[in-house]
């Protein structure tokens, strides 16, 4: 029996204010609380609070055949405790059901795992931690930020005691075989590894509500027959995507509350396929092989590497002086400040500085909230400079002008990419 594991990724980055010169020494948030606020009311209104209603009506209406899996990001758990605790209640009585399964990923969203073991270690036991807290799991399945993904990821994942891990279903490295089955890391590990079925995932998070796709407009039955259609030997059809997709991404307009109200019941119509989560895939499944990722893969843009983030001279700037600073910060043993540098990891900051262009260059400029890629670069820049000071003030001695200050001092570092550019 085939099985079906849809699993949804659930973010907001906190959005940070804009800093210019006349906001030095002003004692300001580095965040933009009310921005946060508004963005994260609108999206649970759109997306979170409709979306799990249908799922928990799925659940109910079909006894629990219908599953799936949640992995929620720290900083996203963080602001629906402060602004729509309506929202993080109906993600608990999804979790009261016993057919949603929590992942575990870096708390703060970060690339902790490609600069700082220490730190991704530290956050992803906090976030299984804040995990159990609210929904009662101590998750057993890992994903890391951005669907990131390395032999020596997995090995690490293994030793920190979970079970199975989520990769990209990249043709480069699958050489020709179906993401469509369960594998086996390369390098030694031994936990189960699933891989995203990205075409059939896209199908639904990007083409939807394309009506220059061939084949808009897209259906429940239509999706259904294509997964029936898929080889025999196939264990488990992975639909990975933000579940933003549902109301945020993809309207309500674009009829896909009305596409995920049909889906489960025009799947469940073929007797060969089955609902899972990914720990019920990996107990059921044995691996058809190895999958070999000697370095990192992603699911971003059609590369699926790493530039998203760190593809140039700005974001390596960037990303480099923040991990720097990690000696610094844990020697004042400031909880606070410790918490000022974590959130500053988050890997949305270093997507708003991405300057690829082609076929990608409408998605990162749609998601910036910046005016160009420089200027996020240069705020975050002043946050950063800023904030060494702060550490150097509190390892004298000093006192934190507020709990999260502004910069003092605006500094541009100069590479090829900015060069002549004014903050």
């Amino acid at each position: 029996m085939s099985s079906i594991c849809c699993y949804f990724q659930v973010h907001q980055p906190l959005r940070h204010r804009h800093f210019t010169v006349f906001d030095f020494k002003q004692g300001l948030s580095y965040e933009d609380e009310e921005k946060n606020r508004e963005i994260l009311n609108k999206v649970a209104e759109k997306c979170y609070l409709p979306a799990n209603r249908v799922m928990l009506d799925l659940i109910r209406k079909y006894r629990g055949d219908f599953r799936m899996a949640f992995s929620i990001t720290g900083v996203l758990l963080e602001q629906l405790e402060m602004f729509n605790q309506e929202a993080l209640d109906s993600f608990k009585r999804l979790a009261d059901t016993g057919c949603v399964e929590f992942l575990s990923e870096t708390y703060y969203h970060s690339l902790a795992s490609l600069y700082s073991l220490r730190e991704f270690k530290e956050q992803v036991e906090i976030h299984r931690k804040k995990i159990k807290l609210l929904f009662g799991q101590t998750p057993q399945t890992f994903r890391n930020t951005e669907l990131i993904y390395s032999n020596d990821l997995a090995k690490l994942v293994e030793k920190m005691g979970f079970k199975a891990i989520l990769a990209e279903g990249a043709d480069r490295l699958l050489g020709g075989r179906s993401p469509n089955r369960v594998y086996q890391p390369a390098g030694g590990a031994k936990l189960k590894l699933l891989l995203r079925n990205y075409r059939l995932s896209d199908d639904i998070a990007f083409r939807f509500s394309n009506r220059q796709w061939p084949d808009n407009p897209l259906t429940a039955d239509k999706f259904a027959h294509w997964l029936h259609q898929t080889n025999a030997a196939d264990q488990t059809i992975n639909l990975f995507m933000d579940y933003e997709t549902f109301g945020e991404h993809q309207w309500q307009d674009t009829g896909i509350f009305d596409f995920l109200r049909a889906f489960p019941g025009e799947v469940m119509k073929h007797p060969g396929f089955r609902f899972q989560t990914p720990r019920e895939v990996v107990r059921d499944h044995d691996p058809a092989g190895q999958f070999d990722a000697p370095n990192p893969v992603s699911w971003a843009d059609i590369e699926r590497d790493l530039t998203a983030w760190v593809g140039n001279p700005l974001q390596n700037d960037a990303i480099l002086a923040l991990y720097a600073l990690e000696r610094k910060v844990r020697k004042t043993k400031n909880a606070e400040l410790l918490n000022i540098w974590r959130r500053l990891q988050t890997s949305d900051h270093f997507y708003y500085m991405c300057t690829k262009w082609f076929a990608d260059g409408d998605v990162h400029k749609y998601f910036n909230p910046h005016a160009s890629p420089y200027d996020a670069y240069i705020n975050y820049m002043n946050i950063l400079a800023d904030f060494s000071d702060v550490l150097s003030a509190e390892a004298a001695g000093g006192r934190l002008p507020s709990h999260n200050p502004a910069p003092r001092r605006q500094v541009v570092r100069k590479t090829q990419a900015n060069e002549g550019i004014v903050g």
